[in-house]
């Protein structure tokens, strides 16, 4: 079942609990590769590393290619109503807490393919 996760962390320990946190780095990967986004993650990446350079790479990408992120939104498919409902002060909280939102709708493209096959 997909589980509702109180932070980044919590998603990610989860990840490794459940043998796909490769996976997930994977699935980001490609969707970052299929909408035109250079991202580098090497393939023994750490949860914090993951976390640092995504949560880095979606400060970037407000601050100076927002067409390139909202695009990247589309083709991950985070939901418009999540990013609306996100109350930040500042681009490093708003990036932060859309990263949490890409790896939620990430982790549940990885869960849902391992649950029910591809």
């Amino acid at each position: 079942m997909v589980v509702n996760f109180p932070n980044i962390s919590a998603l990610l320990t989860h990840a490794i609990d459940q043998n796909l946190y490769q996976n997930l780095v994977s699935q980001l990967q490609k969707d970052f590769l299929f909408a035109n986004v250079l991202i580098e993650l090497p393939d023994k990446i750490s949860p914090q590393d993951l976390k640092t350079l995504v949560h880095e790479k979606i400060y970037y990408l407000i601050m100076e290619k927002f067409t390139d992120y909202l695009n990247l939104l589309y083709i991950i498919d985070v939901p418009e109503k999540v990013v609306k409902t996100i109350e930040a002060t500042d681009v490093v909280e708003i990036s932060e807490q859309v990263t949490f939102e890409i790896l939620k709708r990430e982790w549940q493209k990885v869960w849902f393919r391992n649950e029910y096959g591809s």
